[in-house]
Order: structure tokens, then C-alpha cells, then sequence
């Protein structure tokens, strides 16, 4: 348990003002991404990490390579944010909790490895196997990230709350093998060639095919949650938003399909929806579900777990 005076520290505001700029642009990464794929605008910069051998490639600028080039420049302002926080954890070592440089050396790992994954990314083509594993390290950073926001937030946890969590590590799991499905079946064409051929619909089916227990896992948390007043009382915003973004993503889901995938907005608020998805799921797994925050906050700080 992490000292009481140590959330007292001058410094502790700043990390969590940083953890909260971390989260939003880390969703708004994964959403650009998928923006990026659905438009075909992966290679959209023949280079890398340049865009046509600039940093701003005012010439050939147009929407395909808007996308790409401001993919790449959200994902380079996250690896200096979180370059920023981890030599700020080093110089204020002794006035923050001890695990907060190693967390962020993790941290800092993963954008490495992201860096990488995204260059591969380009190298090979717009290979599927290496577009799942970009997508992958991105969840992972945010995911790391709202952990770290949450264990900031947490002072004391007075009461056993293992099988809460484990409860909702259930969808969230599925939710990110939907996620990798869904990668797959657009990075490979797989939809479409099921939905004009009617051929290769294994990866479709599969990836409706887990809307079903996804939407079980998550009632099945809403359920528990009302038998244990104290639980939805506490968590209240946080589970009405879980089933307003179940019900949408269903929603986006079929009118996707229903459109032969020829409407990228539709697709794009789905890609939205899943990081919403596991960013709440997350938040609700490391938080202190019965410590009570401000309930003026916003709903994307509640999101987020951090105070403005």
C-alpha cells in the first residue's frame, strides 16, 4: 500500500495532469489509426519516419496523407510525453510513490516498441499480422497508462474487491480479441470479399460472433452491480456509460454491414467505441470502486479518472 504522504507530494498533480493528456491522445491515436486503415491511407508517406522526406509535407499534402502524417505526429508527441514523465519520475524520485519510474520505464518500453511496430508497419507493406501487433502495443499503453492514473487516484482499499475485478477483466479480455479480429478482417479485406463473394467469412463471422458474450460479460456486471447497491452507487457513471457504448457499438456494428462497409464514419465510431470500451473497462478494474469522486467532474474525466 502505497504511504499516505506520498499522495500529499507537490509533484503527484502533474503526473495526473500528464496521465490525463496521456489517455486522450492515446484513444485519439487508436481512433486516427483506424481512420488510417479504413481510408487506405497507411501508405499514404512512402517513408519512414518522414512523410516524403519532411517533417511537413506541405507538397503532397491531401486527406490520405493528412491521416497518416498526423498518426505519426500524435504518436511522436505521446513518445515525448511519456519521455517527459519518466525523466520527471527520475529527478523527483524521492517525493513520488517508488513505483512510479519503473511503471513508467515500462511505459516508455512499450513506445519503443510501438515506434517499431510502426515502422514495420510501412517496411512490410501494411503486413496484417504486424497492423494487429501496432494496434495491440497501443491498447497495452493505454491500458498502462489509466492503471497508473487509478493508482494515483487510490488512498485506501478497505474492503476485498479481487472477484470485482476479475468480473471485469472478463469483457474487457473480449474485448480486445474483437478488436484484434476486427484488424484482421480489415487489414486482410476478409469483409469484403465475404460480403461481395461471399467467400472468407470465417473472420466476420467470428468477429460478430463475440458481440454475444461481450454483451452477457458486460449485463452480467450491470446485474451484480445493482445486487450490490453500494457497487452501482459508487460506479454509477461509469456503468451507465459501459452499456450506452454496448448499445452503439451494436448499433455501428450492423449499419457497417448494412452499408457494405462504403461508410468510413460508421466504421470509425466503432474503432471509437472499442477504446472507449476498454478505457472505461479499465478504469473500473484499477479504481478504488468504492471511493467517492467528485461527481462534478466530467464524464470523459470520469472516463479517465483523473480531476481536472
Amino acid at each position: 500500500m502505497i504511504n499516505n504522504q506520498l499522495y500529499q507530494s507537490k509533484y503527484l498533480p502533474i503526473f495526473k495532469r500528464l496521465g490525463n493528456h496521456s489517455v486522450f491522445a492515446l484513444i485519439a491515436l487508436i481512433v486516427i489509426g483506424g481512420a488510417t486503415r479504413v481510408m487506405e491511407a497507411g501508405l499514404a508517406c512512402p517513408d519512414w519516419p518522414l512523410c516524403y522526406g519532411s517533417f511537413l509535407p506541405l507538397s503532397h499534402m491531401n486527406l490520405r496523407v493528412f491521416l497518416e502524417w498526423f498518426h505519426r505526429l500524435d504518436a511522436f508527441l505521446i513518445g515525448l510525453l511519456i519521455l517527459s514523465k519518466f525523466a520527471l519520475s527520475i529527478v523527483w524520485k524521492s517525493e513520488i510513490p517508488n513505483w512510479l519510474p519503473k511503471t513508467y520505464s515500462l511505459l516508455l518500453f512499450l513506445v519503443m516498441v510501438q515506434g517499431s511496430f510502426g515502422a514495420l508497419t510501412v517496411i512490410n507493406l501494411l503486413d496484417s499480422y504486424t497492423v494487429t501487433g501496432h494496434l495491440l502495443i497501443a491498447f497495452l499503453l493505454l491500458i498502462t497508462t489509466i492503471s497508473i492514473n487509478q493508482n494515483l487516484e487510490n488512498n485506501e482499499i478497505k474492503e476485498s474487491i479481487t472477484w470485482w475485478r476479475l468480473l471485469l477483466f472478463v469483457p474487457l479480455i473480449l474485448t480486445l480479441i474483437q478488436s484484434f479480429i476486427g484488424v484482421r478482417l480489415s487489414s486482410t479485406w476478409s469483409a469484403h470479399i465475404c460480403l461481395s463473394l461471399n467467400k472468407q467469412c470465417l473472420i466476420l463471422d467470428t468477429h460478430k460472433l463475440f458481440a454475444f458474450p461481450i454483451t452477457v460479460s458486460i449485463l452480467s456486471i450491470i446485474a451484480v452491480s445493482f445486487y450490490k447497491k453500494s457497487l452501482f452507487i459508487k460506479n454509477w457513471k461509469y456503468l451507465t456509460a459501459l452499456v450506452f457504448l454496448l448499445i452503439s457499438q451494436i448499433v455501428l456494428g450492423v449499419l457497417s454491414l448494412k452499408t457494405n462497409l462504403n461508410e468510413p464514419i460508421f466504421i470509425i465510431g466503432h474503432q471509437l467505441n472499442a477504446s472507449l470500451l476498454i478505457a472505461i473497462l479499465t478504469t473500473l478494474i484499477f479504481r478504488n470502486p468504492f471511493f467517492k469522486k467528485d461527481f462534478n467532474q466530467s464524464p470523459i474525466s470520469q472516463i479517465v479518472g483523473i480531476n481536472s
